[in-house]
């Protein structure tokens, strides 16, 4: 019995040794550290952060306190000197200006500004016909620059056999008007069967809208006879050689001229198709097809003399230029 009071006495006392022992190994839980967040930006009422982050709006830079620097229109004012204003060449900035000018000079020299001749035979054939053959010129040349010109041109036809029917001559001063359109004036000689007859010459010719050559004039003569024309061609480029060239041509007179048995009205018209080869630029062999029809009292006065009124050839011939 003894013994057993002294182990329950024991036992009473190791329990709060025990229990004071692992009291020592148990530290007070330490206090938690606060989370340090960023100061919420200032933000815009009217543009909601969140609506920002998906992109529907894009919010108004707030105010900064920061007032220590100064920046963008609080920088005080340059006084640095306002570059110089610029001029017509840029090059000027760079290189001297009297090296330029002597430069610019010879460039405008060379790419324009020279005296040049200039002779096309823009048709010369030969024409199948009904009957007997005949032959086709028109020639144009020219001396001169970009805006003025001494201009000569000379066009006629005739029968095999039996020489020149038809042919004119013109000399006369070409001025530009434009970039496309030259004014021409100047005086027409008429040669060949019918009766000698001299013309004051005013007319045009240029290059219309769609590359369309065209050209007119107005012819008054000596004896007061008023004539005039007007013409035109289109070169259509089938390949880089073969060229496709409608042509048409027609002619009026404000009064009978039985000398030259020509009507009042719209007395003549052309019309004509030739394909030609550009073997170079400067020379293409062509073939082609032309009608050609007098009209109103020109018509009459042909039939009077014999003549058809109506022709249809079939012409072969060569354009060059020098």
């Amino acid at each position: 019995m003894t013994r057993l009071a002294l182990a329950f006495a024991t036992l009473a006392f190791a329990v709060p040794a025990v229990a004071q022992d692992h009291s020592m190994h148990e530290m007070p839980p330490a206090e938690p550290v606060p989370e340090v967040k960023p100061a919420p930006a200032a933000s815009d009422p009217d543009y909601p952060p969140e609506h920002a982050r998906m992109g529907h709006c894009t919010p108004r830079t707030m105010p900064s306190d920061n007032r220590s620097r100064a920046v963008g229109t609080d920088l005080p004012a340059g006084d640095a000197p306002a570059p110089p204003p610029p001029g017509d060449w840029y090059a000027d900035r760079i290189y001297p200006q009297a090296a330029m000018d002597r430069s610019r000079r010879a460039m405008m020299e060379e790419n324009g500004g020279q005296t040049i001749a200039f002779l096309n035979f823009d048709l010369a054939e030969y024409q199948a016909r009904k009957g007997r053959d005949g032959f086709r010129w028109g020639i144009e040349g020219w001396y001169g620059g970009d805006i003025d010109r001494l201009t000569i041109k000379s066009e006629g036809e005739g029968t095999w056999g039996e020489g020149v029917e038809e042919a004119e001559l013109q000399l006369l001063y070409s001025r530009a008007i434009g970039p496309y359109f030259n004014l021409q004036a100047g005086v027409r000689q008429d040669l060949g069967e019918g009766p000698d007859r001299s013309y004051a010459t005013v007319g045009f010719e240029g290059l219309a809208p769609y590359w369309f050559e065209v050209e007119g004039a107005l012819f008054l003569s000596s004896k007061g006879d008023f004539l005039g024309r007007l013409e035109g061609y289109y070169d259509q480029r089938i390949t880089q050689r073969l060229v496709l060239q409608p042509r048409a041509e027609v002619n009026f007179a404000a009064q009978d001229i039985p000398e030259t048995r020509t009507g009042s009205g719209f007395s003549d018209i052309e019309l004509g198709l030739r394909l030609r080869y550009e073997i170079v630029q400067e020379f293409a062999p062509y073939v082609g097809v032309e009608w050609a029809r007098k009209l109103s009292d020109t018509a009459r006065f042909a039939r009077d003399a014999g003549e058809d009124a109506n022709r249809v050839g079939f012409v072969m011939g060569v354009r060059a230029w020098f």
